[in-house]
């Protein structure tokens, strides 16, 4: 087991050089916090992505997005205390609280995008059927 968890860690310092690789490439400057902001909000979306489709496909029912949602966040909260610790073992980073509340705080942005873009959906789609039903209505009478 020790030996995975080296690999793991191993796995999470190349990503987190590579990330800070582009970071300096770019010259964008993004502090740790918002590099964790971006990245967890990535990687939710990414899992997302993945997790919906087969939840829904295993339970054919109207709240598999929510199921999803708490699959995934619990998930990233795993992910992100693992990242944290990881920093602190091979010293790539300040294992600090405020990095996994930031990188959170991208799930949470990214979740509330999708949010908004399902109501939207539901909304037209409540609008369309009332109109469909507004017309049936008037060519029966």
């Amino acid at each position: 087991m020790d030996k995975y968890l080296h690999m793991l860690v191993a796995w999470v310092t190349r990503a987190h050089d590579f990330i800070m690789t582009l970071n300096d490439s770019f010259e964008t400057n993004f502090s740790d916090k918002e590099l964790h902001f971006l990245v967890i909000g990535a990687i939710g979306l990414g899992l997302i992505l993945l997790v919906y489709p087969l939840f829904r496909l295993l339970a054919n029912r109207n709240r598999v997005l929510a199921i999803t949602w708490i699959y995934v966040m619990t998930v990233l909260v795993v992910l992100t205390f693992a990242i944290e610790i990881g920093q602190r073992v091979t010293g790539t980073g300040d294992m600090d609280f405020g990095d996994i509340v930031a990188g959170m705080g991208g799930f949470f942005a990214v979740t509330a995008v999708i949010v908004v873009l399902h109501l939207m959906l539901f909304t037209g789609r409540a609008i369309l059927r009332a109109g469909k039903q507004r017309r049936v209505r008037r060519a029966r009478a």
